[in-house]
């Protein structure tokens, strides 16, 4: 009796423990994002068409990192998994600052491809907070989270401000080392972690066979869920990767960057608390249409100008546009396995959309170089319209749920 009533009370812990963690390690993608580009472009000069190179590094780290996060979770538990993350966190956050005093641009690379897998710990912990908790609990422990999230929006760009001069005129540095400290603090929060008893976990018997992955992927619903997902994703990703750079090469400064970043970044994460209840009331396809609206609307505030406000609206704009149409497109994503297939099917989901966010992180800045900040914000025109005829396509054949 006294096990069943702890079950909720360890849940409660474990989400609040997981929202701290996530306002420090998640932290993380603030301080990379911002300086990403910043940093490439100061590091290698004469080749500003990889300037974003390390970004793209990072996201390719997210990527290759996914299924370890998962194997190492199973073989030592989270809390130890989580922990061995922010250690490499930490190891790639150091790593930026000897790249940095060396003038090393590919280790600084190196250095991004760590940090963006230390950032795969991280996407984890939502799943972390809700397996501990009673089924009625998922939702709020996963919102707990993500109000982590929204911190670490302030505590990273707060960090980059007051940290990146430290260590003049080596420029950057000191932003790094602050990354490493709040990756340390991370680790000492995700320690107070309590273990939770499978049977405190609702286990789901799987029952149903398991198709071939080639069937699945035939699905119109599993085409155009991956369409709008990379969509969004891969388009936020170019946009955002390239912005810091455009923002400083049209007069404005590095701080004014960083805070462009912080707004978009909120802008990602805070109406997550309410997108959910929004796709039950108007269905998956419609909340999707309006992120790739709000994409195109981003889109036409950029090409209007280039004073600050165009920037950090644009930005802004594509926050909200990621993330109505992303978290769409992932819920959509479900209707295309059993839950007997979820995890390949998403392990496959999940190394395109970050092969080609990767991808786009690379193009970001060559775009930039060739055909400037106009240049970039064209491209989220005819993407999104092509990911919204999709939608309109899926609707007109129907879709079967599996």
């Amino acid at each position: 009796m006294s096990v069943q009533k702890s079950a909720p009370n360890v849940g409660v812990r474990n989400a609040i423990v997981l929202s701290l963690a996530q306002a420090f390690n998640g932290s993380i993608g603030a301080i990379a994002i911002s300086l990403g580009a910043l940093a490439g472009a100061w590091l290698n000069p004469d080749a500003l068409a990889l300037a974003t190179l390390p970004v793209a590094t990072y996201s390719a780290g997210a990527a290759i990192f996914a299924m370890p996060v998962a194997m190492l979770g199973r073989r030592f538990g989270r809390k130890v998994s989580f922990c061995i993350g922010g250690l490499i966190g930490i190891v790639g956050a150091l790593l930026a600052v000897l790249a940095l005093q060396q003038g090393a641009f590919w280790v600084f690379c190196l250095s991004y491809l760590l940090i963006g897998g230390a950032g795969a710990f991280v996407q984890q912990y939502r799943f972390a907070a809700a397996d501990t908790g009673t089924d009625k609990f998922k939702s709020r422990a996963i919102s707990w989270v993500l109000t982590g999230g929204v911190l670490a929006a302030f505590i990273g760009t707060e960090v980059v401000l007051r940290t990146k001069d430290l260590f003049l005129p080596l420029p950057f540095a000191g932003a790094f080392v602050g990354m490493a400290g709040l990756l340390a603090v991370g680790i000492g929060v995700l320690l107070l972690l309590k273990p939770v008893g499978r049977s405190h976990i609702s286990e789901e018997v799987i029952t149903a066979p398991v198709r071939h992955v080639s069937e699945i992927v035939k699905q119109p619903v599993f085409i155009v869920a991956l369409l709008c997902a990379v969509a969004s994703y891969a388009l936020m990703t170019f946009m955002m990767t390239g912005a810091p750079l455009a923002m400083k090469h049209h007069g404005h400064t590095e701080a004014q960057a960083v805070l462009g970043i912080r707004w978009h970044v909120l802008a990602m994460f805070g109406p997550s608390f309410f997108t959910g209840t929004l796709i039950v009331r108007f269905g998956k396809l419609p909340i999707i249409a309006v992120g790739l609206g709000l994409l195109i609307m981003c889109a036409a505030v950029a090409l209007a100008g280039l004073e600050l406000w165009n920037f950090w609206t644009s930005l802004i704009l594509l926050g909200v546009g990621w993330n109505f149409g992303f978290i769409g497109a992932t819920t959509l994503l479900g209707e295309a396995y059993t839950a007997s297939e979820k995890n390949k099917v998403q392990g496959l989901h999940d190394f395109i959309l970050f092969s080609l966010v990767a991808a786009a992180s690379l193009a970001s800045g060559a775009t930039l170089n060739s055909f400037g900040w106009n240049g970039i914000a064209l491209v989220l025109i005819p993407v999104s319209i092509l990911a919204a005829f999709s939608l309109l396509w899926l609707k007109i054949i129907g879709r079967k749920s599996v």
